[in-house]
């Protein structure tokens, strides 16, 4: 699509990337999909700086470039910079001061640009929005960033009463998919900027095809949501623990705990068990105490002496326990490898101890070198087992489903012929 009006609705794609090339082929992939605007995002801008819109333009002539500079100061100076640099849109942030808004208005129209006012952030944005039309920007832009996304803020809700207060175009950004970018367009958005279901897509062409089909034959019925326990769990299921270990930042991973049912994964939340080397008691009155969908997480100390077995195994799978972690051994391995529940361990042993009774349940516990308390998340696969603290699950599973979303991109690039080291432009981002 050329410079200039737009009946349709617009999709504008944000390269939050970090490098200029694989900004400008997820760019050319996203156009051929049908998104309209090309927006140079503040990653890419801080990563190459004014270089980052030079060769954008210098690639797409005929399209939109818009810089997400979002300007905190020297307005003046900082639009020039963009609008030479080949930017058609510059965005500042709502929440600068109106001097500086106004001198990047004043630039604006001297270099021939349009400015755009991102409310990232914006503590009063229905307010915001109206004195920004006021003094001349030429669009507002709705907008939950990304660690914003990751808590659970909705940008949509805000866009929907913006969108009654202006009569300037409203762009909406924050973690759009083609079902909720829909909602938006028949709530009255005329721009839906999309970042992450485009460009970390394995098929970016794809994906910005749904997002075109979707604005074009908006629907105004709203998208059903999930309860916050439902959607951790189904984005748990399409995540690895090893996603979920880069999303917390190599943290949480249990040491010297492993799969004793390959293939197997398990989901829940945590019924801990402290007990003493080899008294199974406790362990197995955890049974009676948990529910189903929990995971027994167990610590018993010893590589020699198991507290948990066959019997316990089929217990709990008849109640519907989604699995159990032992800091310590099981026995019984050929029977529970016959049952099928997930089962975690240290190892597997003959030996059983004597139910003694010693230890308590539902105390905050360590389990292979990390602390977990009652209802954590407890996530196992063939790579380990990882804690969750409950009250980041619904944070730290967003981020993990990001972490994946990135990685099936850097698989896909890889699978076109380029080398880990390439794509992650190691050399260049060393430490010197």
């Amino acid at each position: 699509m050329s410079k200039g009006d737009h009946i349709k609705p617009i999709i504008q794609v944000a390269l939050d990337l970090l490098e200029t090339d694989r900004a400008i082929q997820i760019a050319k992939e996203s156009l051929e999909g049908g998104a309209d605007w090309i927006e140079v995002g503040t990653p890419l801008i801080k990563s190459e700086g004014m270089d980052a819109i030079r060769e954008l333009r210098k690639n797409f002539p005929d399209r939109i470039i818009i810089a997400d500079m979002k300007i905190a100061d020297t307005g003046s100076m900082e639009v020039e910079m963009g609008a030479k640099a080949g930017a058609d849109i510059v965005v500042v942030l709502a929440s600068a001061d109106n001097s500086t808004i106004l001198e990047a208005i004043r630039a604006g129209k001297k270099y021939g640009v349009k400015i755009m006012a991102d409310l990232i952030s914006c503590n009063d944005p229905v307010a915001r929005s109206i004195e920004l039309e006021k003094l001349g920007v030429d669009y507002i832009n709705v907008h939950a960033g990304i660690d914003q996304q990751m808590e659970g803020h909705d940008s949509l809700a805000i866009m929907k009463k913006v969108v009654e207060q202006v009569s300037i175009p409203v762009a909406v950004a924050g973690g759009l998919d083609a079902s909720s970018c829909s909602e938006a367009v028949a709530s009255g958005a005329k721009i839906v900027i999309v970042g992450g279901s485009i460009v970390r897509s394995s098929n970016v062409t794809a994906s910005a095809k749904a997002i075109r089909k979707s604005v074009d034959s908006p629907s105004s019925a709203p998208v059903l949501k999930s309860s916050p326990a439902d959607e951790i769990r189904k984005i748990l299921e399409d995540v690895s623990t090893s996603n979920i270990s880069d999303a917390m930042h190599r943290k949480g991973a249990m040491q010297d705990i492993f799969s004793m049912m390959p293939g197997k994964k398990m989901i829940g939340t945590a019924v801990t068990v402290q007990t003493f080397k080899g008294d199974w008691a406790k362990a197995v009155e955890a049974i009676d105490e948990a529910k189903e969908g929990d995971v027994i997480v167990i610590y018993n100390g010893s590589r020699h002496v198991a507290p948990w077995g066959g019997l316990a195994t089929l217990s709990c799978l008849n109640k519907g326990i989604a699995g159990v972690v032992v800091d310590g051994a099981v026995r019984d391995i050929d029977e529970i490898r016959k049952i099928g529940l997930p089962v975690f361990a240290t190892c597997n042993v003959p030996n059983a101890g004597e139910p003694k009774g010693f230890g308590e349940i539902n105390s905050e516990i360590v389990c292979g070198n990390q602390s977990v308390s009652p209802g954590d998340y407890i996530i196992g696969d063939d790579n380990g087992v990882v804690v969750i603290p409950k009250e980041r699950a619904y944070e730290i599973a967003r981020r993990a489903k990001e972490v994946e979303k990135t990685e099936q991109r850097l698989f896909e690039e890889i699978r076109r012929g380029s080398t880990l080291s390439e794509v992650m432009k190691l050399k260049k981002w060393e430490k010197h």
